[in-house]
């Protein structure tokens, strides 16, 4: 079995300062560090994210690049980024992929694992 293109990282964090609870408004940030770890430069060109509330409640997110950037990766070289995603619920949780286009013109998918959104002061 072949490993992933890309080896991925996330951490979450609530945001309670920007958040509205009673509009039932929870921001959480989300930071990814991603490190290429295929033989080839890659490009990372789409990102697709499954983003599911604490209701159960899903939202399907799909665009070009992260943060409006597409970056290019050698053998090896890490990328971070943050971003953020409002959620109706003080938790959820994320999950997706990344589509990257390799030196030779592959078009590769890296899974990135289901990750937690939680607020800490909420009891799930």
């Amino acid at each position: 079995m072949r490993l992933p293109p890309l080896q991925i990282q996330v951490e979450s964090q609530y945001v309670a300062d920007q958040s509205a609870p009673e509009k039932q408004q929870f921001l959480f940030q989300y930071t990814v560090t991603m490190e290429n770890r295929h033989d080839q430069t890659l490009t990372l060109t789409h990102r697709h994210w499954k983003i599911t509330d604490g209701n159960g409640s899903l939202n399907e997110v799909s665009g070009e690049g992260v943060v409006g950037q597409t970056p290019t990766l050698a053998p090896g070289e890490r990328f971070s980024y943050s971003s953020a995603v409002t959620l109706a619920t003080p938790v959820g949780s994320m999950a997706g992929f990344y589509t990257l286009l390799s030196e030779d013109g592959q078009v590769l998918q890296s899974p990135i694992d289901r990750f937690p959104l939680n607020n800490p002061r909420s009891l799930h």
